[in-house]
């Protein structure tokens, strides 16, 4: 359980941090900041797997290039869940999708590397 609370806080501040910084996703209030992060969380553990599955050979054809399409489909679905969160098409979640990629990828080396010390 603390694995999943250290990882949705970081997928908040990979959110918060795109919608400061990427057109077109925006978040109302913190409230609906943190609920995202939960919702996208949940949405990656549950539906990611599916459409992984279902979409593996267009990503094998694009070299992996299409996953991104596939988070930014997860975050905009999570858009779709929630009213306090909007992202306005298909390049907003493609760049939220980076950056949220990006915050995750940092926070995954500080907190390994605090494991290992």
């Amino acid at each position: 359980m603390a694995k999943f609370i250290v990882r949705a806080i970081f997928a908040a501040l990979g959110l918060w941090l795109a919608s400061r910084i990427v057109p077109g996703v925006r978040v109302d209030d913190t409230g609906s900041l943190i609920l995202a992060a939960v919702l996208l969380g949940i949405v990656n553990a549950v539906v990611r797997p599916v459409v992984f599955v279902l979409t593996f050979p267009i990503t094998i054809l694009t070299l992996g290039l299409f996953l991104l399409v596939v988070n930014a489909a997860m975050i905009g679905l999570v858009a779709v869940l929630l009213s306090g969160f909007h992202v306005n098409g298909l390049v907003p979640g493609v760049l939220a999708a980076i950056v949220t990629g990006v915050t995750s990828w940092i926070a995954g080396m500080v907190i390994g590397d605090a494991k290992r010390g």
